[in-house]
């Protein structure tokens, strides 16, 4: 499980880096798993980390490994994504950074970019994991770039990037490494 669903460290710590960067204070991650991504992002130490998780399994090892590392600032969000993610943006919060990695296919990718959308500040950030893992997706992360908040968008492959920030001019790269 851990080899197929767990981000590599070069991953994770540019997600940290991302979230840093823009000094997000807000921070949710859609795909808890083992943990352990949502642990590198809660070393940005003036951020809460929302997390959410449907499979108790997983909640039970991310819970564990966030004991372990003594993690003051993750709230795990337990149960249906499609249940808690509505309740969760009604409080009308407001989002810096958010990791999209939890149900596959379009319309719940879609879906959840469509909740988190309009609470994303100025400047925020979302990173869409595995764009490319279905035609689903690929047709998700095209109409996630093409959405009119998002300014600037760079697709990695493995994951796409989408900034809040006008600045931008609706820019969208490529990277070919």
């Amino acid at each position: 499980m851990a080899t197929t669903s767990l981000a590599a460290p070069k991953m994770a710590r540019l997600l940290y880096r991302l979230a840093n960067h823009i000094k997000a204070r807000q921070i949710v991650e859609l795909g808890t798993s083992m943990g352990v991504t949502t642990m590198y992002l809660s070393k940005c130490a003036a951020a809460t980390i929302y997390t959410f998780e449907g499979n108790a399994s997983m909640i039970n090892i991310a819970l564990t490994n966030f004991e372990f590392s003594e993690a003051k600032n993750i709230v795990l969000v337990e149960g249906n994504i499609n249940e808690t993610l509505p309740e969760f943006v009604e409080v009308n919060r407001r989002l810096d950074f958010v990791l999209m990695d939890a149900n596959h296919r379009y319309e719940p990718t879609v879906e959840y970019f469509n909740l988190v959308v309009e609470r994303m500040t100025p400047g925020a950030i979302v990173v869409v994991d595995d764009i490319y893992q279905s035609n689903e997706m690929a047709k998700a992360w095209k109409e996630i770039r093409g959405h009119e908040l998002v300014y600037g968008s760079i697709d990695l492959f493995r994951c796409g990037i989408v900034f809040f920030d006008p600045s931008l001019n609706k820019q969208h790269y490529t990277c070919t490494w």
